[in-house]
C-alpha cells in the first residue's frame, strides 16, 4: 500500500502557490478561491471541468490532456478482479493525473452506490429504498447512509449517485424500488436522513477527509410520476412524461427535495423524463428557474447517463447548447465525451452559450469540490489505511443491514396466528428466491441489471432459516416433498432488473415484466399447498405483485422487498426473534387494472392500503 499512500500528492506549480493551506477552509472564503481559479482557467480547462467520462472510455492521460473534471463507472464496470485495492489504485491514478495539470484541480469520482457500495463484490448490500420506506425509520436510513459512505470511501470513491427522491406513483415503473414510497412526506424525511448519513451533514470542507462521500438527489424532477404509455414503444413508463399541473408537481414531486436541499446535498442529477412534454435536460424553467433560483441550490447539477441524446434535436451540438443553457453544469457523457467537449467549445466560440453560463457551471463544480475537501484529501484517509479492508462487508455493517431487513418486513396476513413459527417445527422451504443472493438483492447489484446466483457475499433467506431453526429444515426449489412437514415457507418473487428492463410489459415480448409470480412459481405454490401443509408466503420483489389468489390461499404472507445480502433478517421475523414492524410504503393493488393506485385517490380501495402492516408479540 505504500505506493497508494503517496497517490494524489502532486500539485501543478500554479496551484501549489494558489491552494497552499486550503485545509483551513474557514480562513479564506470558498468563493474567493473559486474566483481565483476561474481567472486563471482557459476555456478548455473550464469545459473539461464540466465533463464526466466513464472509466472504460477515458485514461489518466485523457484526464491530463482534456482537464476532465470527473470520472464515473457504470453499473457492472469495475477494475480488474473488483477488489478494494484495485479501486483505490485506479482512482489514485486518475487523481494523480488531475493534480499534475497546470492548476492541479482534483477530479471527483462517482458511482451508483445505491444500496450499499453495490458495484463492489463483498460489500454490504442493504435493502433497496422501497424496503427502507417500509421501516419508517429515519435514524436507520441515516445509519445506512453512513455505512455506505464508509465502504465507498474505503475504495477511494468520492461521490455516490444517491439517494433517489422519486415518489413512486405507478407500480408498472421498473425503478419503483429505488423510491422510498408513494408519499412525498415519507420520501422527504428518509431522503434527508440518507443525505446526512452519506455526507455527515452539510459538506464542510472536510467531508472526504472524514471518510464521507458527496450525495446526489435524483432524478430532478418527477421521474416517479410519468404516464404509462408515454414512452416510445407505447407501454414504457421509464423516461416518459409526467403530466401534472404546477400545484400538483410542487406538492408531490418537488416537495421531497426540499429537506435534502436544506441538508446541503452536494449535487442534483437531472431526470431522463419529461414534464408536460419538455425533457428535463432542456427544461430551463425547472432546472434553473425552480431548482437554482427559487430553491437556492448553489451546488452543481449533473446529467444522467448519455441523457443529452434524449433531447429531440437534429444535432448533438444543438442538444449540448439546449442542456447547458437550461442549467446543466456537468454532463455525463460516458463514451462520447470528446464530442461533448468539441461541440460545447464551438458553441461558446459562436456565442450560442455565454461565458457567463460556463463560469457559473464551473464555479458550482469547483465550489462543491472545495466543500467536499477534495483539494486537501484527494482520497479519503480510509482508502489508504491498513484498516480499510476490514471495513468492506464488516460485521457491524452486515448487522445493520440485517436490522434493516427485519424492520422492513411487512406482515400482510397471519391467519390463526401461524407466525411466529415454533423453532422446533419441521419446516419445508420452497422457491428459487429462498436460496439465491442475486435474486434477493435485485438490480444495481454488481451488474447494472443484477443477476441470479452468488453475485456477492451474504446470507440467503434459506441459510437464515436453517441457522435459527432447531428442527428439521428441508429445501426444494421446485416445491417437491412438502407432505409431512409442520409448515411450509414458500418464497416467490421477481427476476432482477433495473431501469428500462423493469417496466411492465404485457406478453408477448422478449423480456416481459408481468408484475406477478411466474407460472412456474404459481404451480410450485399449488404443489406445496396440495400437500396439506400450512403455508407462509414470502414475497421478494421491488414492488407489490398482483397475486391476490395466492395471498388468499396462504395462511400467512410477508412482503420482504429486496433484502440484499443479509437474508437472515427474514428468518428473524418468521421465527419471532423480532416482531414485524414494517408498514407498506406503497399501496398494494387488487389487480393490474387498478394500477396506478395511491393514497388520497378518489374511491381508494387497494388490496392493502398505504401504511398497512400487522404485527405479533414475540414468543
Amino acid at each position: 500500500m505504500k505506493k497508494m499512500i503517496k497517490h494524489c500528492v502532486l500539485l501543478g506549480s500554479a496551484a501549489a502557490a494558489l491552494l497552499a493551506g486550503t485545509a483551513a477552509v474557514g480562513q479564506q472564503s470558498i468563493d474567493k478561491k473559486v474566483d481565483e481559479l476561474l481567472r486563471q482557467m482557459t476555456l478548455a480547462e473550464k469545459i473539461g471541468q464540466m465533463t464526466q467520462a466513464e472509466r472504460k472510455h477515458a485514461t489518466p492521460e485523457d484526464v491530463k490532456t482534456y482537464h476532465l473534471g470527473s470520472i464515473l463507472n457504470g453499473g457492472g464496470s469495475f477494475p480488474g478482479d473488483n477488489t478494494r485495492a484495485e479501486w483505490v489504485a485506479m482512482i489514485g491514478a486518475y487523481q494523480d493525473a488531475a493534480k499534475s495539470t497546470r492548476l492541479g484541480i482534483p477530479l471527483i469520482y462517482g458511482t451508483d452506490a445505491v444500496h450499499g457500495h453495490s458495484n463492489l463484490k463483498g460489500a454490504t448490500i442493504f435493502p433497496h429504498n422501497v424496503a427502507i420506506g417500509a421501516t419508517r425509520n429515519a435514524e436507520l436510513a441515516q445509519e445506512i447512509g453512513a455505512a455506505t459512505a464508509r465502504e465507498t470511501a474505503a475504495t477511494g470513491v468520492h461521490w455516490t449517485f444517491a439517494p433517489t427522491l422519486c415518489v413512486a406513483r405507478d407500480d408498472r415503473w421498473g425503478r419503483a424500488y429505488e423510491c422510498f414510497g408513494e408519499s412525498p412526506q415519507l420520501v422527504g424525511v428518509l431522503g434527508k436522513a440518507y443525505v446526512n448519513g452519506l455526507q455527515g451533514g452539510r459538506l464542510n470542507g472536510k467531508t472526504i477527509g472524514s471518510n464521507k462521500v458527496v450525495a446526489t438527489a435524483k432524478h430532478w424532477v418527477a421521474d416517479g410520476g410519468t404516464t404509462y404509455g408515454s414512452g416510445d414503444e407505447g407501454y414504457e413508463i421509464d423516461r416518459g412524461d409526467t403530466r401534472l399541473a404546477a400545484a400538483e408537481l410542487e406538492k408531490i414531486h418537488i416537495a421531497p427535495y426540499i429537506p435534502a436541499l436544506q441538508a446541503g446535498v452536494g449535487t442534483v442529477m437531472v431526470s431522463y423524463s419529461s414534464v408536460n412534454g419538455t425533457k428535463m435536460h432542456e427544461n430551463k424553467a425547472l432546472v434553473t428557474g425552480k431548482l437554482k433560483d427559487e430553491l437556492g441550490f448553489d451546488a452543481f447539477t449533473i446529467s444522467d447517463w448519455a441523457a443529452l441524446g434524449e433531447i429531440p434535436a437534429e444535432t448533438n451540438r444543438e442538444r449540448v447548447v439546449r442542456s447547458i443553457n437550461a442549467g446543466l453544469d456537468m454532463v455525463m457523457e460516458p463514451e462520447e465525451w470528446r464530442a461533448f467537449i468539441a461541440d460545447l467549445t464551438a458553441a461558446v466560440e459562436a456565442g450560442e452559450v455565454s461565458m457567463e453560463r460556463i463560469d457559473d457551471a464551473v464555479s458550482r463544480i469547483l465550489k462543491t469540490k472545495l466543500r467536499a475537501g477534495l483539494f486537501d484529501a484527494p482520497l479519503a484517509p480510509l482508502a489508504v489505511s491498513s484498516d480499510a479492508d476490514a471495513v468492506i462487508g464488516s460485521d457491524e455493517h452486515r448487522a445493520l443491514a440485517r436490522q434493516a431487513v427485519r424492520e422492513s418486513l411487512v406482515l400482510l396476513k397471519n391467519d390463526a396466528n401461524l407466525l411466529p413459527l415454533d423453532k422446533g417445527a419441521k419446516v419445508f422451504v420452497a422457491g428459487d428466491h429462498a436460496n439465491d443472493i442475486g435474486l434477493q438483492s435485485g438490480g444495481w447489484t454488481i451488474e447494472w441489471q443484477g443477476g441470479r446466483g452468488p453475485v456477492t457475499d451474504g446470507t440467503t433467506i434459506l441459510q437464515g432459516i436453517e441457522a435459527l431453526s432447531d428442527g428439521e429444515v428441508t429445501y426444494s426449489a421446485a416445491g417437491d416433498g412438502a407432505a409431512g412437514h409442520d409448515v411450509a415457507i414458500v418464497v416467490v418473487g421477481e427476476e432482477p432488473y433495473a431501469e428500462g428492463m423493469g417496466d411492465y410489459r404485457p406478453a408477448p415480448c422478449e423480456k416481459c415484466q408481468p408484475i406477478t409470480p411466474s407460472k412456474a412459481q404459481r404451480e410450485m405454490l399449488a404443489r406445496v399447498q396440495k400437500a396439506g401443509v400450512p403455508t407462509v408466503l414470502v414475497v421478494v420483489s421491488g414492488r407489490p405483485l398482483i397475486m391476490t389468489d395466492a395471498l388468499e390461499s396462504a395462511r400467512a404472507a410477508v412482503a420482504a422487498w429486496l433484502p440484499g445480502s443479509e437474508g437472515a433478517g427474514v428468518a428473524d421475523v418468521l421465527f419471532g426473534d423480532h416482531a414485524p414492524k414494517g408498514k407498506l410504503p406503497v399501496s398494494w393493488p387488487q389487480s393490474l387494472e387498478q394500477i396506478p393506485v395511491n393514497i388520497g385517490d378518489e374511491n381508494y380501495d387497494p388490496l392493502y392500503p398505504f401504511g398497512f402492516g400487522l404485527t405479533y408479540e414475540k414468543p
